[in-house]
């Protein structure tokens, strides 16, 4: 790995990047070649599509023991979910903590659905996601500001900036420091989570940001988190708050 970093013209510096100015902040789209860039935005070829189709199923149809549907709360998601993704992580005074979009239809599925919470990075939950997400795009993305977040947030930022793993590297360094150099052949994006739950051709299949970013976390060699931990959401809450502005592209293609 470290020979890869070298070899991309990735220098691992002693000290902490500063963060990207605003005016600088670029969506992974603008990174990613025509052909990708053209099969994100016709949702005809976009292969995410048929996970936000899933997901509208799944929205109107009933579940648990409650024998309710998304829709029987929210009624026509168009207008209900309008703007949802946009701000979260967002805070559950019952949790007294940040809740990602996932947690947020869990915790729905438990308390009104009297449902059993969906896997997560199963394709129920990963559809579903997408579909509410879906409903914001082209949105801009304007995080909660409530004031019990910002501690989390602040950690989240500290894990972003924080060395760690056998490669002693931190977030910061590839996606600060070496943003649009390449890294094995793939772009070295900003980081930015505005296309999540993301088509990944990789992956062929949809894949949630908490994927993503242990991916990374295992490629620095590190210990990971697990899904729907607390560490995993306040990173989300920071990378959120970098790409403020920034429309959602869900559900985004990426190689």
């Amino acid at each position: 790995m470290a020979s890869l970093l070298i070899a991309a013209g990735i220098v691992l510096r002693p000290l902490i990047a500063t963060e990207i100015p605003t005016a600088e902040r670029r969506s992974g789209y603008t990174f990613m070649g025509a052909e990708t860039r053209a099969m994100q935005d016709d949702d005809t070829a976009n292969p995410g599509m048929l996970g936000v189709l899933d997901g509208e199923a799944l929205w109107n149809s009933r579940a648990g023991s409650a024998g309710k549907s998304c829709a029987d709360c929210h009624q026509d998601a168009k207008s209900s979910m309008k703007g949802v993704a946009a701000r979260y992580p967002a805070y559950d005074k019952v949790q007294g903590r940040p809740v990602n979009l996932e947690q947020r239809i869990n915790l729905c599925r438990a308390r009104h659905q009297e449902a059993e919470p969906l896997p997560y990075e199963k394709h129920d939950l990963l559809a579903l996601t997408a579909f509410v997400a879906e409903q914001s795009r082209g949105m801009p993305i304007t995080p909660d500001t409530t004031a019990e977040l910002q501690p989390f947030v602040a950690k989240g930022r500290d894990l972003f900036m924080h060395r760690q793993g056998q490669l002693n590297l931190a977030c910061t360094n590839c996606h600060d420091d070496n943003w649009d150099k390449h890294l094995a052949g793939s772009a070295v994006t900003q980081a930015m989570p505005n296309g999540y739950p993301i088509y990944r051709l990789e992956w062929q299949s949809l894949g949630s940001l908490q994927r993503r970013l242990r991916n990374c976390i295992t490629g620095q060699r590190a210990q990971n988190y697990d899904f729907g931990s607390v560490e995993l959401v306040e990173l989300e809450l920071y990378l959120m708050s970098r790409a403020r502005g920034m429309p959602i592209e869900t559900p985004a293609v990426r190689p």
